[in-house]
């Protein structure tokens, strides 16, 4: 459950019409794990452009967003996840109990600025 929230908050808070692609998920499920990382990025959105050259992909997003999508918190879209009415309402009560304030903190800060055409130019690179 603890990822699976984390990862709705990303959807929710961060993410631009509250969709993500799969590979921008796993972006912020790895910088959520570390606060220099979380610099690094919040850094990064200020400069338009990403500077890690990889991060980690992690098998148990992969779970959590099945999961997630098994209990109607997230739609699959053709870019990837998007969250649906029920997970906004879930996010809400998470935001309202108090829930995951220094993740909350961080999605609220870095908000939107971390953009899909950011995360492609890196993944093209990888090619």
């Amino acid at each position: 459950m603890y990822k699976i929230t984390q990862i709705l908050l990303v959807l929710h808070l961060a993410s631009r019409a509250k969709q993500s692609s799969l590979i921008r998920l796993q972006l912020f499920n790895w910088v959520l794990k570390d606060a220099e990382r979380q610099k690094k990025l919040l850094a990064a959105s200020q400069e338009n452009q990403i500077s890690f050259p990889a991060w980690g992909v992690d098998p148990t997003l992969n779970k959590a967003l099945a999961f997630a999508k098994a209990d109607g918190l997230i739609d699959p879209v053709a870019q990837g996840f998007k969250l649906s009415m029920l997970g906004q309402k879930f996010c809400a009560r998470v935001i309202k109990e108090g829930l995951f304030e220094e993740d909350r903190a961080f999605l609220e800060t870095i908000g939107i600025s971390v953009t899909q055409k950011m995360v492609d130019a890196i993944v093209n690179r990888w090619g």
